[in-house]
Order: C-alpha cells, then sequence, then structure tokens
C-alpha cells in the first residue's frame, strides 16, 4: 500500500471515530434530558452506534499494530529511527545490570532465599561479567550465556578474555598457547582461590604444578568412553569426514577398551602404547584384565580388535598412535602421572588452573582430556545442586582452543550454560572454527553463542559479508544532482548498518557486539592490563622485588661492615646502637594492605 492511500484512509478513521464520540455524547447528554424531550428515548440507540463508531476503528488500528504486519512494521520503524543499531533502552532492557539483577534468583540458586533488598547488594559481578562499553552503559554477560570473540591475532581478543578470568565468581579453566594469561592473571586470581599450571609441553619453563593421568576413572566403563573420545580428539584430523570418520569410532572403541584394561589392572599408559604397538603380544594380558570388566561389550570390543585382520587392526592403531604421541616426551609425560584431579575440591575452592599447551598435536590429547574431565565432572555435580546449577559458577576460557584444546563445543555451548558452566570462546576466524568441528559444528558454535564479538583486521570477504549481514540495515539518504552539480532531489535505499568493509577497518579495542535480543552495536573493550587490581598486583610485584634487593644489599653491607670492624667490636657497637640485623632475606614480606599483594 502506498503512503497517499494509508495517509487518506488514516484521516476517514479519524473521522469515523470523531462522528462516533459525538454521537456517544449526544447519547449522554438526552439520557439527562426530560422524558418530554422529543426523541429522548433513542438516547441508548445512540451511545451504542456512537460506541460501535469509535470502538471499530480502534480494533482495527490494534489488530494492524499487534499482529505480524504490526510487528514487523514497528521493528521497521525503530530499525530506521536508531540507524538499526541498538539504542541505549535496548541495551538498559537487554544487556545492562538490572536486566541481570532481575533473574539473579535463577543465575544463582543460593540467592533466592534472599529478600529482594539483599540481593540487590550483591555484586553484579557475582552474577554476569562485562563484554564492553557502549557508550556510557556497559553489556554484561550472565553467567549461563556463552560468549564467542573472533579476531586476528594481536587485536586484542586475548586481553578482552583475562578480564572474563578476573571477573570469574567461581573457578576456572583457562587455556592458552602462551604463559601471557598467567604472568597477567595469575596473582589477582590468587586471593580467590589456590593457581595450578597444568604445562605438558613446557611452555616458557613453567612446571606443572597439576598433574592428570588419563587413567583416572577410567576402572569406569563410561569414562573410559569418554577419556577415549577426547583423547582421541585432541589429535584427529581437522574437519574430518567419510572413511576417518569411521576409523575414528573404530579406534574410539578399541582405546575405550584398552583403556578400561589398563585402569583394572592397576597398569599405565605406557602399557597402553604398548599394547597398541604390539597387540598380537598384548592379547592375553587385555582379556585377562576386561574379566575383571562390569561391562562385557568392553571385552568383545577387545576380542574383535585383536582378532581381525593385520590390515584393519594396522588402521585402526595408526589413528590411536598419535592420541598416545606426548607419552614419548619426558616433559608431557611427568605432567600425566600422578593421580585423579578433584574438580570437587577445584570448586569448593574457587581455584583456577591454567592449561598450556603449544601450538602441534603432540600435547593437545592430554590438555583437551583433563579439559573433557573437568566439564564432565562439574556437568555431573551441578546435577546434585539447587536447580541443576553450580553454584558459584564454573568458568571456561578458551583462549586458541581449536588450536590446543578442541574439545566438542558444539556440543558444550549447548548444554553447559544450564548448569552454569560458562564458556568463553576466543578463535582467530570462522574458517578456523570449520576447519576444526567441520560446518555444521562451526554453525552450531555459532548458534549457541549469545554474543559474538568480532574484532577488526578480519580479511576474509565471505566472513565479513556473514558478519555484515548479521548487523541488518538501515536507510541511507542518496543526495541525486543535476548536471550543474545542484541537488535536485533525496530518496532513500537500504544499505547494511555495517558495511564489510567498515568492520575490516574497526579500530583498536572496538568490537562489533551481535548479541541475542539486541541490534548490533558497536563498543570498546578493556584490555586486563589496564584494570586497577592488575595493575596494582603489578606494583606489589615490583615492591617485593625491591624490598628482597634492599635486604640483600643491607645484608652485604652488614657482613663488610663486621668484617672491617671485628666480630666483638661490630657486635659490642649493635648493642650500643641498639641495631637489631637478624632480617631473615628468604622471608621477607610486603605490607598486603598497603600494596594490595604479598610476597614471600
Amino acid at each position: 500500500m502506498s503512503g497517499g492511500s494509508r495517509q487518506k484512509r488514516s484521516q476517514v478513521l479519524r473521522r469515523v471515530v470523531l462522528a462516533g464520540l459525538g454521537l456517544f455524547v449526544l447519547g449522554w447528554l438526552m439520557a439527562r434530558m426530560p422524558e418530554e424531550t422529543p426523541g429522548q428515548v433513542y438516547w441508548p440507540w445512540l451511545m451504542v452506534v456512537g460506541g460501535l463508531l469509535v470502538g471499530g476503528p480502534l480494533v482495527i488500528v490494534a489488530r494492524r499494530r499487534t499482529g505480524t504486519p504490526g510487528t514487523v512494521n514497528r521493528w521497521s520503524r525503530r530499525s530506521k529511527r536508531n540507524d538499526g543499531v541498538a539504542s541505549r533502552w535496548t541495551i538498559l532492557r537487554v544487556a545492562s545490570g538490572l536486566a541481570v539483577r532481575s533473574k539473579a534468583s535463577v543465575l544463582r540458586p543460593s540467592l533466592s532465599g534472599l529478600p529482594w533488598w539483599r540481593r540487590l547488594m550483591v555484586p553484579l559481578r557475582e552474577l554476569a561479567t562485562p563484554l564492553a562499553r557502549v557508550g556510557l552503559l556497559r553489556v554484561w554477560s550472565p553467567v549461563e550465556d556463552v560468549t564467542l570473540r573472533i579476531g586476528g591475532p594481536r587485536t586484542g581478543k586475548t586481553g578482552e578474555l583475562a578480564g572474563r578470568i578476573l571477573d570469574a565468581p567461581g573457578a576456572v579453566i583457562a587455556t592458552s598457547t602462551r604463559t601471557d594469561l598467567v604472568t597477567l592473571t595469575g596473582p589477582c586470581r590468587a586471593r580467590s582461590g589456590p593457581v595450578g599450571v597444568f604445562n605438558p609441553s613446557g611452555l616458557g619453563g613453567l612446571d606443572s604444578s597439576v598433574t592428570f593421568d588419563p587413567l583416572s576413572g577410567c576402572a569406569e566403563p563410561v569414562t573410559a568412553a569418554a577419556r577415549a573420545e577426547d583423547l582421541l580428539s585432541g589429535s584427529a584430523a581437522p574437519g574430518r569426514g567419510g572413511d576417518m570418520e569411521f576409523w575414528h569410532s573404530q579406534a574410539r572403541r578399541v582405546l575405550a577398551s584398552l583403556l578400561h584394561a589398563a585402569a583394572l589392572g592397576g597398569g599405565s599408559m605406557r602399557d597402553v602404547l604398548a599394547w597398541v604397538a604390539d597387540p598380537d603380544q598384548a592379547g592375553t594380558e587385555v582379556q585377562r584384565f576386561l574379566r575383571r570388566s562390569p561391562e562385557p561389550a568392553y571385552e568383545q570390543d577387545a576380542l574383535q580388535f585383536l582378532g581381525t585382520n593385520d590390515r584393519t587392526r594396522s588402521s585402526i592403531c595408526a589413528t590411536i598412535m598419535p592420541a598416545l604421541g606426548w607419552l614419548t616426551d619426558g616433559t608431557a609425560s611427568a605432567a600425566a602421572t600422578g593421580g585423579d584431579f578433584d574438580v570437587a575440591e577445584l570448586l569448593a575452592n574457587r581455584g583456577t588452573v591454567y592449561l598450556l599447551g603449544a601450538q602441534d598435536a603432540q600435547v593437545a590429547p592430554l590438555v583437551t582430556a583433563l579439559t573433557g574431565h573437568i566439564a564432565r565432572e562439574a556437568r555431573r555435580l551441578a546435577a546434585f545442586e539447587a536447580g541443576g546449577r553450580l553454584d558459584p559458577p564454573l568458568t571456561l576460557a578458551l583462549d586458541e582452543a581449536a588450536l590446543i584444546c578442541p574439545i566438542p563445543l558444539d556440543e558444550w555451548t549447548a548444554d553447559m550454560g544450564g548448569r552454569n558452566v560458562t564458556i568463553h570462546i576466543a578463535a582467530q576466524s570462522r574458517a578456523q572454527l570449520k576447519q576444526r568441528w567441520g560446518d555444521d559444528g562451526a554453525a552450531a558454535i555459532l548458534n549457541n553463542a549469545a554474543t559474538l564479538m568480532i574484532y577488526g583486521a578480519t580479511r576474509d570477504q565471505d566472513d565479513l559479508a556473514a558478519y555484515s549481514s548479521l548487523t541488518g540495515e538501515r536507510y541511507e539518504e542518496v543526495p541525486t544532482f543535476d548536471e550543474d552539480g545542484g541537488l535536485r532531489s533525496m530518496s532513500s535505499q537500504r544499505v547494511p548498518v555495517l558495511s564489510p568493509a567498515q568492520i575490516s577497518q574497526l579500530p583498536p579495542r572496538r568490537v562489533l557486539i551481535i548479541r541475542r535480543n539486541m541490534p548490533a552495536a558497536v563498543g570498546r573493550v578493556q584490555m586486563a592490563w589496564k584494570r586497577r587490581d592488575v595493575r596494582a598486583a603489578a606494583r606489589a610485584q615490583r615492591w617485593a622485588e625491591r624490598v628482597e634487593r634492599w635486604s640483600d644489599g643491607w645484608h652485604r653491607f652488614a657482613g663488610r661492615f663486621e668484617e672491617w670492624l671485628g666480630q666483638d667490636r661490630f657486635a659490642t657497637t649493635r648493642h650500643r646502637l641498639g641495631i637489631h640485623l637478624e632480617v631473615d632475606r628468604h622471608h621477607t614480606r610486603v605490607d598486603a594492605d598497603t600494596y594490595g599483594g604479598e610476597r614471600r
């Protein structure tokens, strides 16, 4: 319908409404006139007709505004009014701190028994984490939501992700290919709970303070199957399909049975490696151990593997071997020597564990196995909590997850949020997600992420076109000029809210925010090293080092002075002056209240 037709129709409706109001008022006045007045008996009909004339147009207008066409038109007007981006009111209604507090009792079931005024006193970072600032407002992400940030190297996504580690209200599992996350966030996280490092690749010379034996818990058949899947996922070729998928499933069954046998027989991962390397010699021992299993299917899987032809068995072994390649690395083997990792203790103490891995496939199976163990155990423990949610929640900060920790994010992003396992993902591009999890898996991760944050410097045209389409469209005035350069007319046309070029050229620390139930917005993120708590911890570190140097210098001076003066005279002089030099430089302490930290 053209604009002129809509205007004429609106004028007719207004006239009908005015006529109806006139009749209704006339009937109301006639009802109060004396009965002898001519026509007074017809006042009810005048009021009824007037009411119909008023109500009919109102019903028509209400249907136009509340039906699908009305909703679409209202969205169109709103988009035109705000140029297609999120308004301040939309951010307040959807992604502000007030919106998060409105569902505090759901996010943290332990708060449901508190009165409303006590819930208002709970720090907002116990319920959500701030992602970016849009103007004067902050965009918050509740602890039940998944966030995905996509940006190339050195665009700032790791610095922003470090802030999510610092803001986590409970335990944290952080993965990275570098040690910067440990040095940046470790001192601050140490104030809320114990800090551990799992570094099977020996990055930066950091020793592993956390050990994890992949055989732990594999005496249970279900755990053995999950552990085999994690180990193989960490070593599988990206984007596997076809025959690779078949051999992967066969290898998963065989490796699960071998892990189960080793756990039941008190063996080690090196025994599993020996069985895979020489299946003929392992047959008798594996069968003897699996007879103790409560699940007879594992023994059947092992017998089928041991009795198959050499060609099939070689293909299965070749698929399993990369998942056990870390056993040839002494550092990785040492990190995998130990008992079970106590996830319940980690959650209770609000601890932090940094999982470090190099950008190769050798230690990825080990990091993936530990991450999978923690997440699955947390999901199991959540079932016993109020509302089926962990309280406080567990945060997974996965930096470069596609490189060192290829866990099944396409499944976890759909399920873990409802159990208060918060997942923050950092990837380099959509192509990287597709390479690791395939087209369907990458699409699932993108769909399950409540907030998508796009950093600048992207060069892939397909990715930029996809992000631009997600921002929607807006109206733009286009001038038309005559031959002399004078303005002839102005017309409107629909253009993308942000073109691919604009997304690619986003300045540093600016991100495109595509959030659920909210139009696109451009915000500014904060790098973790600019935060007050991080800078305070850095100052405390520097002061502790200075005090230690001063203590060392004083001891050297006292020693030389004692040597020059003589021990007896030195003791007499010290007694007279009341100087006490018994300072143990190995126990130098900095006042935590003064400098914001502590160092021994």
